[in-house]
């Protein structure tokens, strides 16, 4: 290149980074108080600074905001990082139960994701962790919030979640004659290799995988096993070497604990675990995401909305069992992140499971970094969300009150912001 044209483009240049500088969007947000998760101290008066996106500064008390920046002023009001559910259906509504959802076409489940994104952002959760859709819903859906056409959370897609011929991600509700499966079992390693690889390659972010029975298929139980420990480990060593953390649908103790010897990364529901499972996931480190909200909604309300009475027995036979291992796995030491399976109750209403969880022993402060420090350590994001801090995304919640003296004020939340974007504000 001429050196003057060499020159002229690299003046250029430096006028547009001076140009995009000058336009950079800043956002300070004032409030009564600032909950830390990670040590639950609280700061007064605090100052959240946000440029394009990120959190750039946090102070407390009156100093003066950048030129040019939009002023949040939250009088009363106690701020806290974007809140992350860890375990969501958004393609997924619970008020079409059984056969009921065979009215509609497969395109109508991302049309009702997108109104459950929505209703999720709102209600204070900034990141979601999808962990299962049919047709990559998930992935359309995360596209869709990305580019800017939809609101919604940020979501780790899973896409299409697997397990073996007849269990509870193969399609169970349907006679041979219509031959109906899941395009994604695995009956081998082989298939459970090139699953792992399909998925990542049209959009997978996570790898979920059913361990053992569950509550809302047909002919499977939940405390069942039936994925093996060898085809689990060829999942997870697939998933790991491409990067992505798998999480396992697991309700029964042998399933559970062949996916922590099976280095799988979070156990979902770990409803039947026992000791020794318990004492494997503290060993492993693996996570739990214990979902001890829902069985309010699926007991008072299934039965209208069409769930068969096969799994509304189920769900009875393992919530109570559920929620005090719960409690018995929190005061071992296992790592808890905050997972509701939203999409068997309503979405929106993710934050319902912060009281219940304190109701079966956790404190509010742990309920809290359940669902921030916790999951944003177990999502591989550290830094980035759950907290609010410098080089983090600028998500967050506030409530009108002290969430340390009453939790369930996260239910309700009377502020939130993604990526310095007010979403709901008083």
């Amino acid at each position: 290149m001429n050196p003057k044209n060499f020159s002229r483009l690299a003046a250029g240049l430096a006028l547009a980074a001076l140009a995009g500088a000058a336009q950079a969007e800043t956002v300070v947000v004032r409030a009564a108080r600032l909950l830390d998760p990670a040590t639950g101290q609280m700061t007064a008066d605090p100052v959240v600074v946000i440029t394009d996106g990120k959190v750039t500064r946090v102070g407390s008390g009156a100093a003066a905001a950048p030129e040019g920046a939009t002023e949040i002023r939250l009088p009363g009001v106690t701020l806290l990082p974007g809140l992350i559910d860890m375990h969501v259906h958004l393609t997924s509504t619970p008020v079409y139960g059984g056969y009921n959802y065979l009215q509609f076409s497969d395109a109508f489940w991302t049309a009702v994701g997108t109104a459950n994104a929505k209703k999720t952002l709102e209600a204070g959760f900034t990141t979601v962790r999808n962990v299962g859709s049919e047709f990559y819903g998930d992935v359309g859906l995360r596209e869709a919030i990305d580019e800017g056409h939809i609101p919604g959370p940020r979501i780790v897609t899973a896409a299409y979640s697997f397990g073996a011929t007849g269990g509870h991600c193969d399609s169970t509700f349907f006679p041979p004659s219509m031959e109906e499966k899941s395009p994604y079992v695995a009956d081998s390693a082989d298939e459970a290799r090139r699953n792992v690889r399909t998925l990542r390659k049209y959009g997978a972010q996570v790898i979920k995988i059913c361990a053992t029975g569950g509550v809302f298929s047909r002919g499977t139980e939940p405390g069942v096993q039936q994925m093996s420990l060898d085809e689990i480990k060829v999942v997870t060593e697939a998933a790991h070497m491409a990067g992505l953390k798998v999480a396992a649908h697991a309700h029964g103790a042998p399933g559970i604990k062949a996916a922590i010897l099976g280095d799988v990364d979070t156990i979902e529901h770990a409803s039947l675990v026992d000791d020794e499972g318990i004492r494997l996931a503290r060993e492993h480190g693996a996570y739990f995401s214990m979902d001890i909200y829902n069985t309010e909604y699926t007991q008072s309300e299934g039965r209208k909305n069409g769930v068969l009475e096969d799994n509304l027995r189920k769900d009875r036979d393992i919530a109570e069992i559920q929620r005090e291992n719960f409690r018995k796995a929190l005061r071992a030491g296992v790592k808890m992140v905050y997972g509701t399976d939203a999409g068997v109750y309503p979405h929106g209403d993710n934050g319902k499971q912060f009281a219940v969880m304190v109701r079966y022993g956790a404190t509010p402060l742990q309920a809290i970094q359940s669902a921030t420090v916790t999951a944003a350590e177990a999502l591989g994001q550290e830094g980035q969300v759950g907290v609010v801090a410098p080089g983090a995304w600028g998500d967050l919640v506030g409530v009108a009150g002290d969430p340390l003296a009453d939790v369930a004020l996260l239910e309700a939340p009377v502020f939130v912001m993604k990526g310095g974007e007010v979403v709901k504000q008083p």
